[in-house]
């Protein structure tokens, strides 16, 4: 496989993933978008917002294209928390419309180097670094990230699957998952004994 064609499969895995996470916010309401669904206070717009201040950082300042947007210092504890919620007064279209700016940014980014250009991550401890390795982190990274989505949006309605047009609900099989969830707890009750 030559280069064009690893970097054309990693951007087009890049584009698709960000799709998936950007469809867990869909026909959900303001409060559902925002609230907090664990312990530490993850929740669905707050998971675009991280990933909108991580590709401005990893597809801008790292290849000194920087993202001419606002963008917190990446040395800044209280705005990486800040990043992780959204507030009262940011819409939902917002913090999308964000998103989708930050990502046209890196998909510039990707396009114009190639896979061996060299980069600066200040924040790893081997900070020289390639688009390729760059690349790779943030499709990891973006990928961690519609886990999480899948799992606070199957907490918030009980949907499951990875857009609209794949969304089914475990309501339209209510029984089916009661009895696998009963399953497996009885597993796990037996395996602790």
């Amino acid at each position: 496989m030559s280069s064009l064609d690893v970097k054309t499969t990693l951007h087009e895995e890049l584009r698709y993933v960000r799709a998936v996470v950007l469809a867990k916010l869909d026909g959900l309401s303001p409060y559902d978008v925002r609230r907090p669904l664990t312990a530490s206070g993850t929740n669905l717009l707050g998971l675009v917002k991280h990933l909108t201040a991580w590709e401005a950082r990893y597809f801008g300042l790292v290849f000194d294209r920087p993202w001419p947007g606002e963008l917190a210092d990446w040395r800044d504890e209280e705005a990486h928390r800040a990043a992780m919620w959204a507030t009262a007064h940011e819409t939902r279209q917002e913090v999308r419309d964000g998103y989708a700016a930050v990502c046209a940014h890196a998909d510039a980014t990707i396009e114009d180097l190639a896979l061996d250009a060299p980069g600066h991550v200040p924040w790893w401890p081997r900070p020289d670094v390639t688009l390729l390795t760059v690349l790779v982190h943030v499709l990891t990274e973006t990928t961690r990230h519609a886990g999480h989505a899948d799992i606070l949006r199957e907490q918030v309605d009980g949907s499951l699957g990875v857009d609209a047009q794949d969304r089914f609900s475990i309501a339209e099989a209510a029984d089916m998952w009661e009895a696998r969830r009963a399953h497996i707890e009885e597993a796990a009750r037996a395996a602790r004994d």
